[in-house]
This record gives C-alpha cells, structure tokens and sequence, in this order.
C-alpha cells in the first residue's frame, strides 16, 4: 500500500511538471452506473450522425477492454483558457477558444508520452496508453470518478478551481495505485443558466444533452447541409461554441493557460473569414483542429449564417 501512495504522487507531481493542472486516479473497472444511460442516450438518437459514438459500446464502459490487466485509469487536466480572445471578424464569426492555436491533440497527446516513459524509467516496467479524446473512453466520467470535477448541467466536467475551459487526458496502465475520491456533490445547485443560454435548446435537462442540437456538432461534426431549424440559432459561431461555458459562474474561476502552443496563429487575429481561400486555410490551420471541419465545411457554415442573417 505504502508503494501504491508513493508511485501515485510521483505519477502526480510528474504531471504537473509537464503542466497539467490536476491529476486524479481511479480503479479501473466497469462503469456499471453508467451502462443505462449510454444505452439510453444511443437509442434516443442523440448522438446524431456521429455514428462512431454507438461504436465499441463495452469499451466505452470498461476500460480493461483497452489496455490487458488495466489497474487505474489516470485522469489530467489540461487548461486552454486563452489570456486574450479572438477580435470577431465580419458579421462577428466566431470560433471556439479550444480551437485557437495548435491542435490539442498533438500537443496534449506528447506529454502522456513523456509522462508515461517518465514513469517507466522510475517505477519499471509498465503496460498502459495515452487517450485523448480520439477513443472510447468516457473521459468524463472518469474524471469525476477521479475527484478532478463533477458533471455540470451542461454536460461537462466542471471543476471548482478551473470551471470548465480545459482539455481532458487519460492514461490507462496496468499499475495498481491509491485511488482518490469521487466528486458525488453537484455543485451547479439550483442555477440553469447555461440550459437557458443555449439557443438551440440542445440541453434537454440537467446533464442530458442532445448533441444533434448542439452548434458544436452542427458546425464540426455534421457534414451534411445545416438543417433550416437552426436559423437564426447559430449565434453567429462558424466552428464550435462557447455559449454554456461563458455563462457558467463556475468559469469566473478560470485563468489564462502557459502553454505557447495554443496561442493563435499570428493571421488568425486579422483573418477574413468570409474572403478566405482553401489556400489561405490550409496554410494558417495546418496543424490546427480546424482541419476537421475542412475548408468547405466552414464555408457551408458560414453560408448558412449569412442567410440567416437576410
């Protein structure tokens, strides 16, 4: 026990030379709580066109599936906030602060690497991989089950010294560790401000969002036309939205990130989104998660908020 309380803070004080803001462990085990409501979720369509979502269903809930004799699942906080935002380009387009500089993924997905090589040379040798957000892996949840936050009414992990503008991470090892607490408390208390912010009402209830509402998803994911429902909806966001974390109260909390990488691309202050070529696109979002939108699916969006606003 005395080994499992000394490799867990060495895991942690490892992450936060890397520059993660939390780190919290949990036993890797069946997310049994969470089987109904997935299912339940699924069978309602929510997840729209996003099809990989009903994808690897007991993966997504039993992360020893992902990773042979998984002990703990270690969960990581990585801060995005940005020190400045964006000035809106013409008729106020907008994009999502996540989205600003370099793709999260690659950046985020380097110091798991380097943390678990960091913690192979000090413990030995250990099974396990890095995840962020490109598998089946209920992050969420697993951060809660972690102590790193607990799910706000939006959907989204909120934590008390962060609020919610952050990256989540995981790495899956087959180490047994000592285990921190689970966030049981919601502290969103009786506020609703962010289900009553969204203008395509894409929060249903607490903790119950219907992606395929979502701007988010409407503007990244979907790769058909708009659908006419949402005119006039769209608050004028091109890739992504902000709307329920800017009304959070929790997000007062938030302070601007120390990562170089996420600053934005120098163009990106003075771009003209509506004049812009693919040319210009691929070259100031080369490495930027804009990418998954493509250039014409940014100009469809834009489109649509343009005839919206006719």
């Amino acid at each position: 026990m005395q080994n499992r309380e000394k490799n867990s803070q060495l895991i942690k004080d490892a992450a936060r030379k890397l520059g993660f803001d939390f780190c919290g462990i949990a036993k890797a085990e069946f997310l049994e709580a969470e089987a109904p409501k997935l299912e339940s979720w699924l069978n309602n369509n929510y997840h729209g066109k996003m099809a990989y979502m009903a994808n690897h269903f007991d993966k997504r809930l039993d992360p020893r599936k992902l990773v042979d004799d998984a002990q703990s699942v270690i969960s990581l906080i990585y801060n995005y906030y940005p020190p400045n935002r964006l000035p809106e380009g013409r008729e106020d387009l907008k994009i999502a602060k996540y989205a600003y500089g370099k793709d999260y993924h690659f950046v985020i997905k380097d110091k798991l690497k380097d943390l678990l090589s960091l913690l192979r040379e000090e413990i030995g040798e250990i099974n396990g991989r890095v995840f962020v957000d490109s598998a089946p892996v209920m992050e969420r949840q697993w951060a809660q089950k972690a102590g790193l936050g607990w799910t706000g009414k939006n959907s989204l992990l909120l934590n008390q010294h962060k609020g919610s503008f952050f990256f989540l991470a995981e790495l899956i090892i087959d180490l047994p560790l000592h285990y921190d607490t689970p966030v049981t408390k919601d502290y969103c208390g009786t506020c609703t401000r962010c289900i009553d912010a969204c203008p395509t009402d894409a929060i249903l209830q607490p903790n119950l969002l219907d992606a395929s509402k979502c701007i988010s998803y409407l503007t990244i994911e979907l790769k058909e036309e708009i659908p006419s429902e949402f005119k006039g909806k769209m608050e004028n966001w091109a890739f992504g939205c902000d709307i329920c974390q800017d009304v959070c109260p929790w997000n007062r909390f938030s302070k601007p990130h120390q990562e170089p990488e996420f600053l934005p691309h120098p163009e990106l202050k003075s771009l003209d989104w509506e004049e812009m070529t693919k040319e210009t696109f691929d070259r100031v979002f080369k490495k930027s998660a804009l990418k998954r939108s493509k250039w014409e699916g940014l100009q469809r969006t834009i489109k649509f908020i343009r005839s919206s606003l006719s």
